[in-house]
């Protein structure tokens, strides 16, 4: 009887051994991530410049410049079953050792920090990096930039877990060796960074931030000293906003192509879902990427033959360097390779290739917004107009269309291209193409396969309001304090208790010996009886103690470490004594405190 009537706390889960360290053998330890991701972003690059001379021209060589078209393969037509040969040896990698290193690889990093405290297998780095160097370096149309994540992210756990850290630690070295790689790979450590915090940190501190940016400008520093300090583009520069009146004109401009990135953006989205959902009816795993990667193939050798350039081809980078350099200005042929090029990526990835989706829209956006600038340039030839300029305004409003990260990529495509003018039109075109793609798809690229597992992952960071609360600003004031040896079924008899939860504070003479939590509703159903029990016998000692002035971060980290069902508020300075309790709050009370915090974001969530 008395164990439903009084509510109790359920013990915790005895919870692994770890070994939390300080932040400055923390930050240490961060810094082996970055030179070990940096060092793996070396031999990475490498490993595909070595897959691809082999099975395109069939020679042993790692010099290879992604920046530079592909020369004609040796293979003539039969360079089409290149693409299928690799993706064979793809297929085998991911089924035989490690599924989770099929895709794009961020989507499973960030499954790993929310739902898996931050443990990734030691062995996905191995296997991602031999797969997706095999993709990339037969052909198909993925980025580098993914694996490299995935292979950073998947080293930052091992070593935490290794070491045996804190849950939040492991977690902060995989957001680290995350935006390690993607720094390495482009050289942009601040676009790294915020990276790490726009998609990958669940919290933003001292404690998380240092490690991060330890471990980003490590790997950008090895990356640096084996790939050179220039930029991952050569871009000439460019005027992007002359005098009035067409200043205002141009950013009219740049904004219409943040609509249509926005629109594009969800066409990649929904385009590489439907592909994933479409092959997915093949059983057969090779037979699935065989289908996908002839067709890429076919398409490759096409724009061969018509054009003299595979184009849609590997990261496709040359293609990029093209529009910058203004080599290619015909806005149909630029219209042509954002469509080819988005239909080879979803049809590489959906079919089950490895490899990133930040080159692709890279590729995407340097095509479309060459296009719009094209047109542009011919409606308003007096205007100045840039098509390099609007190029490099496209690949930002694409990658942040497409992946939600509006400052990672303001950030990074300044930092590939080192233009300071582009930083204006690029901030209002990122802003308008996620506006544009969040109306159309709530999802992001990397949200939008989580969400198919029922795994929902946050979109903003919000600062949580509650924590910094005092607890006399929280507590429930409506207790009672009655003495250990009065009967529970006295207590029960009491006058004005009411149908409902009550909290009591249980004393011997003006000391605290427990608490009870009783939902005094039961009564109705005990007149007559008798428990034989004393409030003293049925209390909990399960209860901490905090004062008015304490915030609540501190109450709630006393709470769980004592595994307390409630904290008692005392008065400031006081002693724990009954007479000087003001108040308590219970978990129930902060739930409720912590939703509350949350109102004023809760709109914007609704909206999408």
């Amino acid at each position: 009887m008395t164990e439903t009537a009084i509510q109790t706390a359920v013990p915790a889960e005895p919870q692994a051994a770890a070994r939390p360290v300080n932040l400055f053998l923390f930050s240490l330890i961060a810094i082996v991530v970055g030179v070990v991701t940096g060092l793996g972003a070396v031999v990475f690059r490498a490993l595909i410049s070595a897959i691809h001379n082999g099975m395109f021209y069939g020679v042993f060589s790692t010099v290879y410049d992604a920046n530079v078209h592909s020369p004609a393969s040796a293979w003539g037509p039969f360079v089409i079953l290149v693409p299928v040969i690799g993706g064979m040896g793809v297929v085998f990698l991911v089924k035989t050792f490690a599924p989770e290193a099929r895709g794009h690889g961020v989507p499973e990093v960030m499954d790993a920090i929310f739902y898996k405290e931050g443990r990734i297998r030691p062995v996905v780095a191995i296997i991602k990096s031999l797969a997706s160097a095999l993709a990339i370096g037969s052909g198909s149309a993925v980025g580098r930039e993914g694996p490299i994540i995935q292979i950073g992210a998947s080293l930052g756990s091992s070593l935490g877990t290794l070491l045996r850290l804190e849950s939040w630690q492991r977690i902060t070295l995989v957001a680290a060796g995350a935006g390690a790689g993607i720094a390495a790979t482009f050289n942009t450590p601040i676009g790294g960074v915020i990276f790490a915090i726009e998609l990958m940190m669940p919290e933003v501190s001292t404690r998380t931030f240092l490690p991060v940016a330890l471990a980003t400008g490590t790997a950008t520093f090895i990356g640096r000293w084996f790939f050179g300090p220039h930029a991952a583009f050569n871009v000439p520069p460019v005027g992007l906003l002359p005098e009035h009146p067409f200043g205002v004109l141009l950013l009219l401009l740049y904004a219409g192509l943040g609509v249509l990135a926005g629109i594009g953006a969800t066409g990649f989205i929904r385009g590489l879902h439907y592909a994933e959902e479409q092959f997915e009816r093949i059983p057969n795993l090779y037979l699935r990427h065989a289908i996908g990667m002839t067709l890429v193939g076919a398409l490759m050798y096409a724009f061969f033959i018509f054009t003299g350039h595979y184009y849609v081809e590997g990261v496709g980078y040359a293609t990029i360097q093209d529009v910058l350099l203004n080599g290619l200005t015909l806005a149909p042929f630029l219209a042509v390779l954002f469509v080819a090029k988005l239909a080879a990526t979803s049809t590489s990835l959906g079919s089950g290739s490895s490899g990133g989706i930040f080159s692709p829209s890279l590729f995407m956006g340097a095509t479309l917004g060459g296009a719009v600038g094209a047109v542009a340039q011919m409606l308003f030839p007096q205007a100045g107009i840039s098509i390099p300029a609007f190029a490099m305004v496209g690949m930002a409003a694409m990658v942040g269309g497409g992946t939600g990260a509006a400052m990672t990529a303001v950030t990074m495509i300044f930092e590939m291209t080192l233009d300071y003018a582009i930083v204006v039109p690029m901030i209002i075109s990122v802003a308008v193409a996620i506006g544009v793609r969040r109306m159309l798809s709530r999802e992001n690229i990397y949200t939008i396969k989580l969400q198919a597992r029922r795994h929902f992952i946050p979109k903003a960071l919000h600062a949580n309001m509650f924590l910094v609360r005092r607890a006399g600003d929280v507590m429930e004031k409506d207790l009672l304090v009655l003495p250990h040896d009065l009967s529970f079924d006295g207590f029960l008899r009491l006058p004005d208790l009411g149908s409902r939860l009550r909290h009591v504070v249980v004393t011997r003479e003006d000391r605290i010996v427990g608490v009870l939590r009783v939902n005094t509703a039961l009564r109705r159903g005990l007149e007559g009886s008798y428990t034989g029990v004393s409030l003293g016998d049925v209390a909990s000692t399960d209860f901490t103690i905090a004062r008015t002035e304490d915030i609540m971060f501190s109450v709630i980290q006393r709470m769980w470490r004592r595994k307390a069902v409630m904290t008692l508020v005392i008065k400031s300075g006081g002693v724990p004594r009954a007479a000087n309790v003001l108040g308590l709050i219970t978990k129930e009370h902060v739930a409720d405190s912590v939703a509350e915090s949350i109102k004023p974001y809760s709109a914007d969530e609704a909206m999408g």
